[in-house]
């Protein structure tokens, strides 16, 4: 077992709840499993009661369900989930790209390409969870730059079911090769602060995963088809 990282400061729950967060989205918790609450609350060497305490505010936040008599499951993000939501988030994502353009400063600049050029790394040798993680690092920066703190709010909030699929679509053939183009459009009209038309590529790369997704789904569901 790795060393238990103690919990420190004064609120307990919340940092729970952050640790129990990490290992939803990592889905070290797979979609549609019940947290073993006895597991972590041993692991972490902490009571259940702040554990209960942080699948509340998890509850509250829509990553978990709770079911009675049964304990806390987290939540599945279905197809007809992930077709209403994207949309939105291309909208959004849209919004903070056009922003964030508006008040780069030269150091945001040179941070922003440093960003895109891990994406181009990881993009370079097809590592799918390390694309991921920079892709989620990338759209973060962006989002904050923007520099509004309410479609920070409205953003992050929703970015949360996002990253239940982990970026599932990447695996899809050609998706990391395609991905790594739209960013390019990208970053070219952010450096050259054209908020417009970087608010119309981040646009078009949201609603190009979803794209990438549906036809993930058409491809598994042949091969069921075929292998039946």
């Amino acid at each position: 077992m790795s060393e238990v990282i103690p919990f420190r400061g004064f609120s307990l729950h919340d940092q729970v709840a952050e640790r129990v967060r990490a290992l939803i989205f990592d889905r070290k918790i797979a979609p549609g499993a019940f947290i073993d609450e006895n597991l972590l609350a041993e692991q972490w060497h902490i009571s259940r009661t702040p554990l209960r305490e942080a699948l509340k505010v998890l509850a509250a936040e829509g990553l978990v369900e709770l079911v009675p008599r049964r304990g806390c499951r987290v939540i599945e993000i279905t197809e007809t989930d992930a077709d209403e939501l994207f949309p939105i988030m291309a909208l959004l994502e849209g919004r903070c790209a056009l922003e964030a353009t508006q008040h780069m400063s030269d150091a945001n600049l040179r941070e922003l390409q440093h960003l895109h050029d891990e994406l181009e790394r990881t993009a370079a040798v097809h590592d799918v969870d390390g694309y991921y993680k920079a892709n989620h690092v990338f759209h973060s920066f962006v989002q904050r730059v923007a520099n509004n703190r309410w479609l920070d709010r409205v953003t992050a909030d929703l970015r949360k079911f996002v990253r239940m699929l982990r970026g599932r679509q990447l695996v899809f053939p050609g998706r990391i090769d395609a991905s790594i183009n739209e960013h390019r459009v990208l970053i070219a009209a952010m450096l050259a602060r054209d908020g417009a038309r970087a608010e119309r590529a981040m646009h078009d790369h949201l609603l190009a995963q979803l794209a990438a997704l549906k036809a993930l789904r058409t491809l598994e569901s042949e091969a069921l088809k075929n292998a039946g």
